[in-house]
């Protein structure tokens, strides 16, 4: 991964202490297997509007997202530049298995990580059954979450884009332990941001929002709280 010169990096704290220990991919791991991974980790810090991995560099690192929000993207060879999915914290970035990364890997906020050399983990894994089946399915989500994501920008209108945007976000982001309960979660990064990774005008963003809460289907406490007043009516937004 390109660029992590540019983070701030230091030896990992124990896995016990991990905010996402039972969510990450290291999750069946012993705590004997814990700490054997933990020696080869890092901790890195980086920045909103970082690359952390170019697409086409030598896959070096790979890891476990611990706070913030990154962009999957792919550029053209016109220039263009191509969402491919969002990653938020306790998914895994990287590609393990593999010499060369097919896509970059970009901070939409601040960001904590912990990473681990590419090949280290490889052979971490290949001696962890339990783990190296943990990492298929979470390469076949992200699949599906990539072609969700394809059809989201090629297919939608406006209306499904937000409010399938904003249901992906309810489903990552909202922590509601009363199911009863309204969903309420605060958006990683503005208007302008969500505008671009659906390409629409931070306008289009704006009236779209404005019309869901309008008909009563969320409510918009300040410019980055949402709260989800009608799933059905959001997922038939949504398309």
């Amino acid at each position: 991964m390109s660029n992590t010169t540019e983070g701030l990096t230091k030896p990992m704290s124990t896995c016990a202490d991990c905010g996402v220990r039972e969510r990450a991919i290291c999750q069946s791991l012993c705590d004997t297997d814990l700490d054997a991974l933990n020696r080869i980790g890092r901790r890195q810090t980086i920045e909103r509007g970082q690359t952390l991995q170019w697409q086409g560099d030598d896959s070096l690192l790979v890891g476990n997202v611990i706070d913030g929000v990154l962009k999957l993207s792919s550029t053209s060879t016109d220039g263009r530049d191509q969402t491919l999915g969002i990653m938020f914290a306790s998914d895994f970035i990287g590609r393990p298995f593999g010499k060369v990364t097919d896509h970059s890997i970009v901070a939409l906020t601040d960001a904590k990580i912990c990473t681990f050399p590419r090949a280290a983990f490889d052979d971490f894994a290949r001696d962890h059954p339990d783990l190296e089946h943990g990492l298929l399915q979470r390469t076949l989500t992200e699949l599906d979450r990539t072609r969700q994501w394809m059809v989201l920008l090629g297919r939608k209108s406006a209306t499904e884009r937000v409010s399938a945007f904003l249901l992906e976000m309810a489903d990552r982001l909202a922590d509601n332990d009363n199911d009863a309960a309204p969903l309420r979660f605060a958006l990683p990064f503005g208007r302008q941001e969500i505008g671009d990774l659906l390409g629409l005008t931070i306008e289009t963003v704006s009236r779209q929002i404005t019309r869901l809460r309008e008909d009563g289907v969320i409510e918009t406490p300040d410019r980055r709280s949402i709260v989800v007043l009608d799933r059905d009516a959001l997922e038939a937004c949504a398309g």
